[in-house]
């Protein structure tokens, strides 16, 4: 009890030192705006190729701000969850909890009023079926990636990723009021390729990961197993995105597109698998410049997504 009040103090102590800026800019952090800027980037796209065309702007902006708040709820839950891991990692560290900016009490209730917010938003200005699945992918985030899967088992990312993938469901519900298979293709595609893009990062910080007790797959196997588990994926994912093609009756615009993007995607997942074959040292592996490849390939290829429709080159 003495510690936790002394923490508290601390706490307290260091929340006064910060100015209000300080504050603001904290609490956007807890949101991790760039995870969000990557989930829109799968949703409004998918909404243009719903519409066919440009949609409805009102259902785009409540779509986006509904969006916004959901992924920046279920991110500021993560971050009240796993402070204590996040004090520990270099990654991590510069967070508002771990430096005591922001208290985890309120923190849950940001994290709550965004939550509230976003499904009160999403009902209200698009439709029900939207709120229930932006909802339930929150709920997916953070209670089974979050406090189940992430410090149990090598596969967390591989199925906790699932969260990250509601965003294509979602941007087509807002538009149509239904489901379809178009929406589930690239629910997949992102599905697929999750892994790789995660696991590049966490072999840059498998050390972090390992210093905490989080058993990514780059912590608890050689960093070959992890190229050939990356390039495995990598194939998936391009294979799932040509399927967009016959599934959805695209134009050539897309096609074209995914073709290109993910011969780049895959010469770079087996250079990386190379590389790992020959040394273990991150210096030599270059992971890093898969993960950003990563986020290239799937914003490109979402934005052909959008674009397609409008030129409907066929």
């Amino acid at each position: 009890m003495q510690a936790a009040d002394a923490a508290g103090g601390r706490a307290g102590e260091q929340h006064e030192a910060a100015t209000w800026r300080d504050v603001v800019a904290a609490y956007v952090g807890l949101t991790k705006p760039r995870v969000i800027e990557l989930l829109l980037l799968t949703t409004v796209p998918v909404m243009f190729f719903a519409a066919r065309g440009v949609p409805d702007l009102l259902t785009v902006v409540a779509t986006v701000v509904g969006g916004t708040f959901s992924a920046g709820s279920a991110s500021v839950f993560n971050c009240v969850y796993d402070r204590d891991i996040d004090e520990q990692m270099r990654r991590t560290r510069r967070r508002a909890l771990p430096r005591h900016i922001v208290s985890p009490r309120a923190a849950l209730v940001f994290g709550a009023v965004l939550a509230v917010a976003s499904t009160a938003v999403l009902w209200g200005f698009v439709n029900g079926l939207s709120a229930a699945l932006s909802l339930g992918a929150n709920a997916f985030y953070v209670f089974v990636y979050t406090m189940v899967l992430k410090r149990r088992t090598t596969q967390n990312i591989v199925w906790g990723g699932l969260a990250g993938c509601f965003p294509a469901l979602i941007g087509w519900t807002a538009v149509t009021g239904s489901l379809a298979w178009t929406p589930v293709v690239l629910f997949l595609v992102v599905f697929f390729w999750t892994p790789p893009h995660t696991w590049a990062l966490a072999l840059r910080y498998r050390e972090d990961y390992a210093g905490v007790d989080v058993p990514m797959l780059p912590v608890v196997a050689p960093a070959a197993e992890v190229g050939r588990q990356v390039v495995l994926y990598t194939w998936a994912t391009v294979a799932t995105s040509l399927l967009l093609w016959p599934v959805a009756g695209t134009g050539l615009l897309y096609p074209v597109v995914a073709v290109v993007l993910g011969a780049v995607f895959l010469v770079e997942a087996h250079k990386m698998w190379g590389r790992a074959r020959r040394s273990d040292e991150l210096s030599e592996i270059q992971p890093m410049r898969l993960f950003h490849l990563s986020n290239l390939y799937l914003s490109l290829l979402f934005v052909a997504v959008a674009v397609d429709p409008l030129l409907f080159i066929g």
